[in-house]
């Protein structure tokens, strides 16, 4: 690749890495593919954490250096986004461009400064977090507001937030889709099985990735309730402490499985349910759409914010504030499954990890041309 500016020295900001989030996902598989196509520049990989600092100190690519601190979450708050003070310069060294994770915002001295904005939960939907994490967003998001240079925005919908809710130039907003993460595949039928053995879980389920109030759940389930003779909902999120725990309601059933941490285990459980429904009231993105279209399985989702946006006609698209349009989603997901299956493998060809890599660069260039 070349490129008119010239060699670029790199900073990137990976402390997420290693929290299991959709973010630590997104981080990783963005710089793999950064460094897997980018054959130029020079990449200077940032970690601060206290308890996992050894993990993050394994993640090591080739064709990168790597600066890891004793820096919790916590202190890092404090010290970049309530007194903003210690330039990453300090850090990392001369830099031309930094990319900013989604939870800190560090000054710089010299760098030009890129962060990727997932979604505005933190101000549209505070209560679905903790106040703790919602405020250090927020003071992340003013800083943010007054220092980047450009905002990654993962889709159009996070872009039109970010222009009407902090009033950010549509000009310094750049739009790069995420992909499917690389370790979510199609697992075969003997996966399947042992899976639903060690689970109990029944031969047909429906499932549904999240248990936060901005996830919808309460409608999900009610909606599953009226499906007469109807498959029970399986439930994926962090709430429930214990691994498994059952529930009637009505005629449906739930079994809530807790956080499910293995990436391969993750797979099975979607490869083998028979609807994804993921009703959200609001994502940034709505990755679990796009596994559930590698591993073969047909959607329900939202047709507001980015969901829409991401599944287009590849999903059955609900109202998710009306119970019976949920279950009406379901039923006709279910009627409708080959048709949905080979719409949605076409759909997530679309998408990506070099893509959003090569996109990526496009604005590192951008902002430091200017």
């Amino acid at each position: 690749m070349e490129w008119g500016y010239g060699n670029m020295k790199i900073g990137i900001d990976i402390s997420q890495i290693v929290y299991g989030t959709g973010v630590s996902k997104y981080t990783k598989n963005l710089v793999d593919a950064l460094l897997e196509i980018d054959q130029k520049n020079e990449y200077v990989l940032f970690g601060g954490s206290l308890r996992k600092i050894g993990e993050l100190q394994k993640y090591h690519p080739a064709k990168s250096t790597l600066k890891v601190f004793p820096l919790s979450p916590t202190m890092a708050d404090f010290l970049w986004n309530r007194l903003h003070k210690f330039p990453i310069e300090n850090f990392v060294g001369k830099i031309d461009v930094f990319h900013a994770s989604d939870w800190t915002q560090p000054p710089a001295r010299e760098a030009t400064l890129v962060t990727t904005i997932h979604d505005l939960v933190p101000i549209l939907f505070p209560d679905s977090s903790h106040p703790k994490i919602v405020a250090a967003h927020q003071r992340r998001l003013t800083w943010v507001k007054k220092e980047a240079d450009m905002i990654i925005a993962v889709s159009e919908a996070t872009k039109k937030d970010i222009i009407e809710h902090l009033g950010i130039p549509e000009q310094k907003i750049a739009v790069v889709y995420e992909a499917s993460d690389s370790s979510v595949k199609k697992m075969g039928e003997v996966a399947i099985g042992e899976l639903k053995k060690k689970y109990q879980l029944p031969k047909e389920y429906l499932l549904t990735v999240g248990v936060n109030p901005r996830k919808n759940i309460d409608r999900i389930i009610q909606a599953v309730a009226k499906i007469k003779d109807g498959p029970p909902l399986v439930v994926v999120g962090r709430r429930w402490a214990k691994a498994v725990r059952s529930t009637s309601t009505g005629q449906g059933k739930v079994i809530h499985l807790g956080h499910i941490g293995d990436d391969r285990e993750f797979s099975t459980i979607l490869s083998g349910a028979s609807a994804l429904v993921y009703a959200s009231l609001y994502e940034g993105f709505g990755l679990p759409i796009l596994d559930a279209f590698t591993c073969e399985v047909p959607v329900v989702t939202s047709n507001l914010s980015s969901m829409a946006e991401i599944a287009k006609n590849a999903a059955v698209l609900v109202n998710p504030y009306e119970i019976d349009d949920i279950e009406k989603g379901i039923e006709e997901a279910l009627d409708k499954r080959k048709d949905l299956i080979k719409k949605g493998l076409m759909r997530v060809k679309q998408f990506s990890w070099e893509k959003a890599a090569r996109e990526t660069l496009n604005v590192y260039e951008e902002v430091v041309r200017k």
